[in-house]
């Protein structure tokens, strides 16, 4: 089905109760109905309506002295569910446990969620020095490494509909593509480094990233190179034969 024939069948009630679920989830802290009036352009009754039926069935939480709203239990739990059933994280997060041992750095795995970097899951490393954790943060795909590693290698990364067209990120993707890995440095905060490759699965589908991350100081780029980019590759590697890539690790790119 055509995104036009979705669109036609497309419910306007339900995309803005979808709205304000979505804007709930992004915020860090709980938040007032005129927040998210604010944010979304929605008048105020119909926030309200929403997020007291989002309330009734527990999706979302009312704190009672300060009427601020926060994300609720059903919405954890059907979020708990949905990444038990995916494959990808199942077969990932054993490797992940062992490249965060092995590097002593958080390790995260990332996928695309339309011209946006999701950071799905994290083993976080046992240094004292660490970064604030960024699972279910998102980032501009042109941001940072992840993202870039995520481009390089979509089908829609280099040409085709939802492609980047500047020249100068295409030159980079490019380079990303045919090195098999991208790095970048203060993109995801300052002070921060990040290296990402690719996940594969059969027929060469890209499935997400698998990415290193951590304070500049101790991810310098030719350390990532020299000693920890080999593990990352390997480590990748693995999830990519667990999903069903078997042949070489860079499948020929989408050009």
């Amino acid at each position: 089905m055509s995104t036009r024939e979705k669109e036609s069948y497309s419910i306007q009630a339900v995309e803005n109760a979808l709205d304000v679920l979505e804007a709930l989830s992004e915020e860090d802290e709980d938040v007032r109905i005129s927040h998210l009036s604010e944010k979304l352009k929605m008048n105020k009754t119909s926030v309200f309506r929403l997020l007291a039926t989002f309330e009734n069935r527990g999706y979302v939480e009312r704190e009672e002295v300060s009427g601020k709203y926060r994300l609720g239990l059903s919405a954890y739990e059907i979020g708990q569910k949905f990444l038990s059933r995916m494959a990808l994280l199942r077969h990932a997060r054993p490797l992940m446990e062992r490249l965060s041992r092995g590097c002593n750095e958080a390790v995260y795995l990332a996928v695309r969620r339309r011209q946006e970097t999701l950071f799905l899951d994290m083993v976080d490393t046992s240094q004292k020095v660490k970064i604030v954790p960024m699972v279910g943060k998102r980032f501009p795909l042109t941001q940072a490494a992840p993202g870039m590693a995520l481009l390089a290698f979509s089908a829609t990364g280099g040409n085709g509909k939802g492609s980047i067209d500047q020249e100068n990120v295409r030159e980079k993707l490019a380079v990303i593509r045919s090195q098999g890995y991208a790095l970048s440095h203060d993109s995801l905060g300052e002070g921060i480094a990040s290296a990402a490759v690719p996940l594969f699965g059969s027929s060469g589908k890209l499935h997400g990233v698998l990415c290193l991350v951590g304070p500049v100081f101790r991810l310098p780029e030719q350390l990532i190179i020299k000693e920890f980019l080999p593990q990352l590759l390997e480590a990748s590697s693995i999830i990519s034969s667990k999903l069903g890539w078997h042949a070489a690790y860079l499948p020929k790119p989408a050009l």
